[in-house]
């Protein structure tokens, strides 16, 4: 019987770690994504001689580096007269031995002028 519960135990971390190491960097992935459109929206604030389309690319550039899948119609950007805002909405799909799983990410960010 204590054999059956090392095993047990022994298990179930394993399984534990195998699910974290394909979990967490999805999390990371779109940490990191929201960052980068965080940096692109405050750059691009005042960077008036980028257009949309121009914005678009980079961030569909950014997501690609880092292995998200996103499409251009994913990605809404928006150029008022005071700032920026771009928003996307993906989900990532991961096959696991027992269970799939479907995450789904939502990253937006919006800034204004300071003058």
């Amino acid at each position: 019987m204590k054999t059956l519960k090392v095993f047990l135990s022994l298990a179930v971390f394993a399984s534990s770690i195998y699910v974290a190491f394909r979990v967490v960097p999805v999390y990371f992935s779109n940490y990191q994504f929201q960052d980068a459109i965080e940096d692109e929206a405050r750059q691009d604030t005042y960077a008036p001689q980028k257009t949309e389309d121009d914005i678009r690319q980079a961030v569909l550039r950014k997501a690609q580096s880092l292995d998200i899948p996103l499409t251009a119609e994913q990605v809404k950007v928006t150029r008022g007269g005071n700032g920026v805002a771009i928003s996307a909405a993906y989900s990532v799909h991961i096959d696991l031995p027992v269970h799939p799983l479907d995450f789904s990410f939502s990253p937006a960010t919006q800034n204004s002028r300071a003058y």
